[in-house]
């Protein structure tokens, strides 16, 4: 019965060697004849943690092919890792043919932290062995436009060639910070110079300014040159801010000169008042004369006789008034 039992397990066991080695000979041979050897168990572990083996296997030999030796280890744990395989193998070849030395882990660091995003490996590594040029589109403006000293507006069309860094390439700044620095740059630089023509005679003179700024520091890139495709004149900024500075200044004369009308309007109606109000005063006093001359009266302070004397004296003043007037008047 034993026996029997030994036999049955054995067989049980031959037929899934069986199995395993007729599921895997063919990649197992590829590999083999490619000198990439992978063992069955290796394979088969492969399957069992939902590795794709033929993708594994075939980024293998590529990788052996081209002189690299790359274990399957490593091509499974950037799998794991949901890096891109191939692009990692493709890049890391092309790296070597082109002479640029690029580790393994740094390979895969540059394909996950570009996972998701518009770049690769595979591009990081092309920019570095075929540099990139970029035009400097600054909020899709195609020119950066500066103003020099003499108030003339010049608009520069820029071409950036860069070239990838890997060294730095992980968790530096992309393109759009070196296009930012180079705009920022051309804006300082034209905005120092005395006049346009200074620009125009040498735009060289530009380009050479901005690249003694280092402005690759702390980017994926080098620059290698900037170079200034075209240069053109746009308006006359300066006379535009003088003639709205006069405009400015010349409300603010009118405010001015309106305040002071308004105070003059103000302390003219005030003295027409103080007039007003001293001439109720006036007529408040005559007022009270007649009462004084009753109390007079009735006091005996002031006789009938004197009475008519002060009468006498008022019609002899309007008499001689009235004499002066017309004397005046011929």
């Amino acid at each position: 019965m034993i026996e029997w039992i030994i036999i049955g397990l054995l067989t049980v066991i031959g037929l899934v060697v069986s199995l395993v080695i007729i599921s895997f000979f063919n990649t197992w041979l590829k590999a083999f004849l490619a000198k990439a050897t992978v063992g069955f168990t290796t394979l088969l572990a492969m399957r069992l943690r939902g590795v794709p083996v033929g993708m594994i296997v075939d980024a293998r030999i590529t990788a052996v092919k081209a002189g690299i030796p790359l274990e399957t280890d490593q091509l499974e744990a950037h799998y794991l890792a949901e890096g891109n395989v191939v692009q990692t193998v493709q890049a890391l070849i092309a790296a070597s043919k082109a002479n640029i030395e690029l580790a393994w882990d740094r390979a895969c660091a540059i394909d996950l932290a570009t996972r998701g995003t518009s770049k690769s490996v595979l591009e990081a590594v092309r920019t570095s062995i075929n540099p990139k040029v970029i035009d400097c589109m600054i909020e899709g403006r195609e020119t950066i436009d500066g103003v020099a000293k003499d108030g003339i507006q010049v608009k520069v069309r820029v071409r950036v060639t860069v070239r990838s860094n890997l060294d730095r390439y992980v968790g530096s700044a992309q393109e759009e910070t070196v296009i930012a620095r180079v705009g920022e740059s051309i804006v300082s630089t034209i905005g120092s110079s005395e006049n346009y023509k200074v620009v125009l005679e040498n735009p060289n003179s530009i380009t050479e300014k901005v690249l003694d700024r280092g402005l690759d520091q702390g980017t994926a890139f080098e620059i290698l040159s900037i170079d200034i495709a075209d240069v053109d004149l746009g308006e006359n900024r300066g006379a535009a801010l003088r003639s709205s500075q006069a405009a400015a200044d010349k409300e603010v004369a009118q405010a001015q000169a309106e305040i002071r009308r308004a105070a003059a309007v103000a302390l003219e109606q005030e003295n027409i008042a103080k007039v007003q109000e001293m001439q109720a005063k006036l007529v408040e006093a005559e007022a009270q004369i007649p009462l004084a001359m009753a109390v007079a009266f009735k006091s005996g302070n002031l006789g009938v006789m004197d009475y008519y004397k002060l009468r006498n004296v008022e019609a002899d003043t309007e008499m001689r008034d009235s004499i002066s007037k017309g004397s005046e008047q011929d």
